[in-house]
């Protein structure tokens, strides 16, 4: 066997062999490393992308929390200032009822301190006119006299 022949017939299998590896193994394999390349290079886009999503998410879930806080203050605050005038209102409300109270019973008072005059003026006349009776020792005609007994009550 010659060493020159074993030599060349193993460069033109060699050839043979690359010649097949090139046109029919390498493009496929080429072409799978590119596209699983591609899908390497497209999750990590999107994995880029939920992370932006996912900060945005977070930053748009703080900013309605800190709307929602803000509003649940001014709610607040405005619960507490229409608390605060209703209590006001109620406290104008009784005083103008303690005040109308206090007023029906100065009327009351005064009314009656009036019928108590009247009635006492009654009781003046009458203990006049009997007075007068027994110093004149005759009898008094009230009736025939009740001008005078007017005059007399007002005078009282």
């Amino acid at each position: 066997m010659n060493l020159n022949a074993t030599l060349f017939a193993q460069m033109i299998v060699f050839f043979v062999l690359w010649w097949v590896v090139a046109r029919f193994v390498w493009p496929p394999l080429v072409k799978a490393l590119d596209e699983r390349a591609a899908k390497v290079a497209e999750g990590l886009a999107a994995a880029e992308r939920g992370k932006l999503d996912l900060e945005n998410a977070t930053k748009k879930a703080e900013e309605a929390m800190s709307s929602a806080r803000q509003e649940s203050i001014q709610r607040v605050a405005e619960a507490e200032k229409r608390a605060q005038l209703a209590a006001e209102e109620i406290k104008a409300n009784a005083q103008a009822e303690a005040a109308r109270i206090i007023a029906q019973a100065k009327a009351d008072a005064e009314q009656q301190v009036g019928k108590a005059r009247d009635e006492l003026r009654n009781q003046v006349a009458s203990l006049a006119v009997r007075g007068a009776e027994q110093i004149l020792r005759r009898e008094v005609d009230s009736k025939a006299h009740a001008a005078l007994l007017d005059q007399l009550k007002a005078e009282l």
